[in-house]
């Protein structure tokens, strides 16, 4: 079976178009290309594997949302807890109906490494057309890449294919470049070296921009490509857990978040 369905909707509208099937075999790869959707999550409970239209990816948050709200709406309940073995680890999703419509998803995304930027950055801010604002660092919750401050993020015009070069040679998944406005993080993921050159929505990072803050934060994306999306990120100074909204399509959707913070589970 292959659904569809839109993750980190903001105030009920937009969100990424994420595909979740059955892990059946094949070219999962051109699945994902057929689908229209950026990313796809292949369920073999527990495992859950994450691909875009041109490889498989080591973890992805919000394919892990999408996954586990279709997993719920299989079910017939109005929550539920699972383990999902992804990437060599497994942990904990919870995933609640919301009485506005819509499913809210909450991931352990586990410990966030926090590194100064490498030598060689220059390559990667002359691909985003930027200049060095400081305060740039790695975040790894298993696969790196940059956090970098911007005062204008729209205005961020990336070379995409010189991106992509300076990210491989680097090792690094791309770049998130954002401007905090209070609990608020506007936010642009470019992740050309994995086939997706912007990301509508980016739990992971969003995940990685908390652990780097020390803080709760809600992180906006997807207002460049006209699909506003929203994560909540949390950390105790150790793990993170990430959530989101998810809308599958065809039924109501969600109302507006809660207070930043607010959780299932």
């Amino acid at each position: 079976m292959i659904t569809v369905v839109d993750a980190c909707v903001r105030d009920g509208a937009g969100g990424s178009p994420t595909l979740v099937a059955d892990d059946e075999g094949g070219d999962r790869c051109a699945i994902v290309r057929a689908s229209g959707a950026s990313h796809g999550a292949f369920l073999d409970l527990p495992a859950v594997r994450f691909f875009t239209g041109t490889a498989e990816l080591r973890n992805c948050g919000h394919g892990t949302l999408a996954a586990h709200a279709v997993l719920l709406s299989r079910s017939g309940r109005t929550r539920q807890r699972l383990t999902q073995h992804t990437g060599g680890r497994a942990y904990e999703v919870t995933a609640a109906r919301r009485p506005g419509g819509g499913i809210e998803v909450w991931f352990d995304q586990g410990p966030v490494t926090i590194e100064p930027p490498p030598a060689g950055l220059g390559e990667i801010l002359g691909a985003l057309g930027i200049g060095d604002p400081g305060g740039i660092v790695v975040a790894s919750p298993g696969a790196p890449r940059l956090l970098i401050p911007v005062a204008d993020p729209p205005a961020v015009a990336p070379d995409f294919p010189r991106l992509a070069r300076a990210c491989r040679d680097l090792g690094l998944l791309g770049c998130l470049v954002y401007r905090l406005d209070g609990p608020v993080a506007w936010a642009r993921l470019f992740a050309p070296a994995i086939g997706v050159d912007e990301d509508v929505a980016n739990a992971n990072s969003s995940g990685c921009l908390a652990a780097h803050l020390g803080r709760r934060v809600e992180v906006w994306q997807g207002d460049a490509l006209g699909r506003p999306s929203a994560v909540w990120a949390d950390t105790d100074g150790r793990t993170t857990r990430v959530g989101g909204v998810v809308r599958l399509r065809g039924e109501p959707g969600p109302g507006r978040f809660p207070e930043v913070g607010g959780r299932v589970g």
